[in-house]
């Protein structure tokens, strides 16, 4: 019985006197990286949201996608209701749209060309759950799209180049932790949202409908996975597709991501983006890159998916368009109609053929 306890007197011992050799400053180290993971512990319920969130803006940029166009402009971030676990918040852009490179279609047939200013109001409200390990967040809003014409990329001479001019509502849900990140969303077209471009193609604005699945590598590095389906420009758009992206944090409110995507419409696409926010991200960037704040940090982050986006399509020989009274429509040389659309709802019913026969309202 004795032989144990005098064991144990020497290793306590023997590690005490171990322990008083070691150096201050490494003694002092390890104090430290213990009070610090005492305050690990605390983690993000000792933030106060509205230390967290402030106002924030700066610049985007984005090169030409799958009916998107080259741009670049402002944005910011508002809070305009911030509560102990939530904010309601504004998120506004303007961008300046730029010509087509190297004569290759954005929107496949038809170059966009000029500068014209398009706009996008989004309001939302995000918050988060009690140990704010997820942040929920539902938004909606309003887009403009003004775009200018040119040439077409497939050798076709055209004339009358208009600059047309494109609206759309949009909305999303959306949850994010510190690994995952999910989000749905609906671009729906308003307005007048079919045009003649020039005198060999017409052109629409697009349904688009999807969700994305992503996942965050490193705090920094980000990639996720999405489906969409989208519908427009008197059904030749409509399809399925698949996207891709990859987005780094350069630094405290820097990031950069590229694109890629795929239908049948657009076929492949890739596309790069640019942003900054000055004032963002105060706790986007934690000392230790084992303690991760994205929940809290999503809160200012700016709503994805919210571009304005048109594909165009050529019209086949013989096709003439009747407008007047309650109906206006396409009719082809072989009897068929592209479309009907009811003068009165503003509703586009697609007919596969009518066999020559007149459209009766």
């Amino acid at each position: 019985m004795r032989r144990p306890i005098r064991l144990s007197l020497s290793i306590a011992s023997t590690t005490a006197m171990a322990m008083a050799s070691l150096p201050f400053g490494l003694r002092l180290a390890a104090a430290q990286e213990a009070k610090a993971g005492d305050a690990s512990d605390l983690g993000v319920i000792s933030i106060s949201l509205k230390d967290a969130i402030k106002p924030n803006f700066g610049f985007q940029g984005a090169l030409q996608g799958a009916g998107t166009p080259n741009q670049a402009g402002i944005g910011g971030f508002l809070p305009l209701v911030t509560g102990d676990n939530s904010v309601f918040f504004l998120d506004a852009q303007a961008n300046l749209n730029f010509a087509d490179y190297n004569n290759y279609s954005s929107i496949i047939n038809t170059t966009v060309a000029g500068t014209t200013i398009s706009t996008s109001s989004q309001l939302g409200y995000r918050f988060l759950n009690s140990d704010r390990s997820w942040m929920f967040g539902v938004n909606a809003g309003y887009d403009s799209r003004p775009m200018a014409t040119g040439a077409a990329d497939t050798g076709v001479n055209v004339s009358n180049s208009s600059t047309v001019f494109y609206q759309q509502v949009a909305a999303g849900l959306e949850a994010v932790s510190n690994t995952w990140n999910f989000n749905a969303y609906a671009l729906i077209p308003v307005g007048t949202t079919q045009y003649r471009l020039n005198s060999n193609y017409f052109g629409g604005a697009l349904d688009t409908y999807g969700l994305d699945i992503g996942y965050a590598i490193t705090p920094d590095f980000k990639a996720s996975v999405g489906y969409y389906y989208q519908n427009g420009d008197l059904g030749t758009a409509d399809s399925s597709g698949v996207n891709g992206r990859l987005a780094y944090n350069i630094s405290n409110g820097l990031t950069a991501g590229v694109n890629l995507s795929y239908d049948q419409a657009f076929e492949t696409r890739l596309s790069a983006d640019l942003k900054y926010r000055f004032g963002s991200n105060i706790y986007g960037a934690p000392l230790a890159k084992k303690e991760w704040k994205t929940p809290v940090q999503a809160l200012t982050e700016s709503v994805k998916h919210r571009d304005l986006r048109v594909h165009d399509d050529s019209l086949a020989d013989g096709v003439q368009t009747h407008y007047g009274g309650n109906l206006s429509y396409l009719a082809f040389s072989d009897g068929s109609v592209r479309y009907v659309k009811d003068n009165v709802s503003r509703k586009l019913k697609f007919i596969l053929k009518l066999n020559n026969d007149p459209v009766k309202d």
